[in-house]
């Protein structure tokens, strides 16, 4: 499916690129897209991973998937939190879903992107020149 493509698209970017590009899930916490053997230890948890990647001062961008049921308390304290940072530290969370549902306090924090507002936006070549 499309979160599937969009994985494939990071895991390329991370190789190419060699930036920081972690996954999230219940099942196996944050890996490293990489190397998926690259596992941080005891984040399997929304909260221990999200309270790891507020820790952390690395360039690096957190993709997280099945995490519509844990955007409760603690977590959402734990979101505003790191949507209120406001350092030169680029850590970017990028949460993939089909319906993206947070309580109101947290999506007024949050930028959406939509796959097919993406395409239509996309650049084309006209007469030399880059256009939108």
């Amino acid at each position: 499916g499309q979160i599937d493509e969009t994985l494939e698209q990071f895991r390329q970017l991370a190789m190419r690129s060699g930036q920081s590009v972690y996954l999230w899930d219940p099942d196996n916490g944050i890996a490293a897209l990489r190397q998926s053997e690259l596992r941080i230890p005891g984040s399997k948890r929304l909260s221990d991973a999200l309270r790891f990647i507020l820790q952390s001062m690395q360039f690096a961008v957190y993709l997280l998937i099945d995490f519509e049921d844990q955007v409760k308390p603690p977590n959402t304290a734990l979101l505003r939190r790191f949507a209120r940072i406001r350092t030169g530290n680029q850590r970017k969370m990028v949460f993939l879903a089909r319906k993206l549902a947070f309580p109101d306090e947290i999506d007024a924090l949050v930028e959406r992107m939509s796959p097919g507002a993406m395409a239509s936006a996309r650049p084309r070549l006209r007469d030399g020149r880059w256009v939108s």
